[in-house]
């Protein structure tokens, strides 16, 4: 499986990211692989993450995917959604 990262409209802040373990390479998709771990983005979402990091954070809460997303101007509280 890979990780699939998907941004849609919706949220609090306008768009909202998407994260889902998936089998199919769709045709506009890119895969990006690191230490064996594959993620898709589809080419829409990829124009909206160009220069983001992704971070996998573990605390005392919760474990979750965090995206680090620098053509956000302005996202809620909980990370999850985005203005640009």
């Amino acid at each position: 499986s890979m990780l699939r990262i998907s941004v849609s409209g919706g949220g609090c802040s306008g768009f909202q990211y998407s994260f889902l373990f998936d089998d199919m390479v769709l045709a506009d998709d890119k895969v990006f692989e690191n230490n064996n771990a594959k993620v898709v983005i589809d080419e829409i979402s990829l124009g909206l993450l160009q220069e983001s990091v992704l971070d996998y954070v573990e605390d005392m809460v919760a474990s979750t995917f965090v995206i680090k997303n620098p053509n956000a101007a302005s996202s809620c509280g909980c990370g999850n959604s985005f203005s640009l």
